[in-house]
């Protein structure tokens, strides 16, 4: 049989836990959600990944300037969060946040006869496929400090208990 031992104040403990019966999960969710959705669009601006690891900068983004995954903002405008009395998440419907999150590699076909036209360090080439990598640029996740401000939240809500 399987036992716990507990040392220290367990009446405090016993009291916490039994005041947790009338704690209002779905507005701690609903915080926790919001936090990470905040530090999620966050990420599009500091461009890196939850990890702190830096995004490979975009081809757009190094020609043309501006930044990586913000051309034109919708993968950033698209992230919402969602909770509900056991469960806090953030996420996003964009079709391609896959690719970005995980990286991929694709291959892109002709779809004339006449082939694709590519223009590769200032020349034109005209192939029937081309085979590129996209990087993975993590947006998802949650960094360290998300970790921190995810216990502030719990032990704010449960200290007024």
């Amino acid at each position: 049989m399987n036992s716990i031992r507990l040392e220290g104040d367990v009446a405090r403990l016993t009291k916490t836990l039994k005041n947790m019966e009338n704690t209002d999960f779905k507005g701690i969710n609903q915080a926790i959600a919001e936090s990470l959705r905040t530090t999620t669009r966050e990420r599009f601006k500091d461009q890196k990944s939850p990890s702190g690891k830096e995004w490979k900068k975009s081809i757009r983004a190094r020609e043309q300037g501006g930044t990586t995954l913000s051309d034109s903002a919708r993968l950033k405008n698209s992230i919402r969060s969602k909770s509900d009395e056991s469960s806090a998440a953030v996420g996003t419907n964009t079709i391609y946040a896959r690719t970005h999150q995980f990286g991929d590699k694709r291959t892109i076909r002709a779809k004339t006869k006449n082939g694709l036209k590519i223009r590769v360090g200032g020349k034109w080439f005209t192939k029937k496929q081309v085979t590129i990598r996209v990087p993975e640029r993590p947006f998802l996740g949650i960094s360290n400090e998300d970790t921190k401000e995810i216990q502030s939240i719990l032990e704010d809500a449960l200290r007024d208990k």
